[in-house]
């Protein structure tokens, strides 16, 4: 498992941007997956985009075009550039770490996302 801090959440008008912060405390962590979630009505956490650890990534239907993830592995810390941001988009997001690929075994605390309309 690796510890997770995100940062970078707050209150913004619908339109406007956010950029979140998840530092990870494993010096292993390009070899990690790294996930975003958030929770959805009827699901305790949905999920939001993938940055895979070969490089690739994968988003969700309602984010894409809108959220960006980026990675710097020398950092050891993901980013979510949010763009475009709607009042739909209010929610804590959980940065997630898949260490052992049985799936997400990391979570960070979360960090509030609040979009004014």
């Amino acid at each position: 498992q690796v510890q997770l801090v995100e940062s970078g959440g707050g209150l913004v008008q619908a339109g406007g941007s956010l950029r979140l912060s998840c530092v990870a405390s494993r010096h292993t962590f390009r070899w990690i997956d790294m996930g975003w979630f958030r929770p959805a009505p009827g699901k305790e956490r949905e999920f939001v985009v993938v940055s895979w650890s070969g490089g690739s990534t994968n988003y969700a239907d309602s984010v894409k075009g809108r959220f960006t993830i980026s990675r710097d592995n020398a950092e050891t810390t993901v980013y979510l550039q949010m763009n475009s941001l709607k009042p739909e988009d209010t929610a804590v997001y959980y940065c997630a770490a898949q260490t052992s690929g049985n799936g997400y075994d990391s979570w960070g605390q979360g960090t509030q996302v609040t979009v004014s309309s």
